[in-house]
């Protein structure tokens, strides 16, 4: 970040100002902008100092005030994608970005997402049927092999990402725990 002009620097323009000189013959003289000039010009009439405002800076975070409301929001309902919490919270009166909600998550420690996880995966019978089924896929003939078009069935129907505890794996049967569908 470029650092601002000096203070005796910008006092001497702001003398050079109020002793007669015009704006353009001070800029050119001192090798600064006219905007410059003009800006400081002002700055001191109004406030009585032509020194450069503070830079930079932390700004307020808004979603502090929502804390509570927010982590009590993801254990209620754990699979709210980000932009829903923006919905929410644009309907609770308070407009925040993706960006603010996502920090937010991120400073609490929830900042994984989690895929969904087939709980029929865990069960031994489904891994050994699983198993069979690649060691024998190999040895199927083609052409014996039917075609079923299901191009019509929606699959898009079921969220595939959520939130959980670090650690803990998001599985349908915590979502079902959770009241989530």
């Amino acid at each position: 970040m470029a650092r601002p002009y000096s203070k005796d620097l910008r006092d001497r323009v702001v003398g050079s100002v109020a002793g007669g000189r015009s704006c353009r013959a001070t800029a050119a003289l001192f090798g600064v902008s006219v905007a410059s000039v003009v800006k400081w010009s002002q700055r001191y009439r109004a406030t009585g100092s032509a020194a450069a405002y503070r830079m930079g800076g932390r700004r307020p975070r808004r979603l502090t005030g929502e804390r509570d409301w927010l982590l009590a929001r993801i254990a209620e309902k754990p699979d709210l994608t980000l932009r829903a919490v923006v919905a929410e919270l644009a309907a609770r009166g308070l407009a925040a970005s993706y960006g603010a909600v996502w920090r937010f998550f991120a400073r609490e420690g929830s900042r994984s997402k989690k895929s969904l996880h087939a709980a029929e995966q865990d069960r031994a019978d489904v891994a050994r049927r699983r198993a069979r089924w690649k060691k024998y896929q190999s040895r199927l003939d083609p052409k014996r092999l039917v075609f079923i078009d299901e191009t019509w069935a929606k699959t898009n129907m079921t969220r595939y990402h959520g939130r959980c505890a670090r650690g803990a794996r998001l599985s349908p049967r915590c979502r079902m725990a959770a009241g989530v569908r």
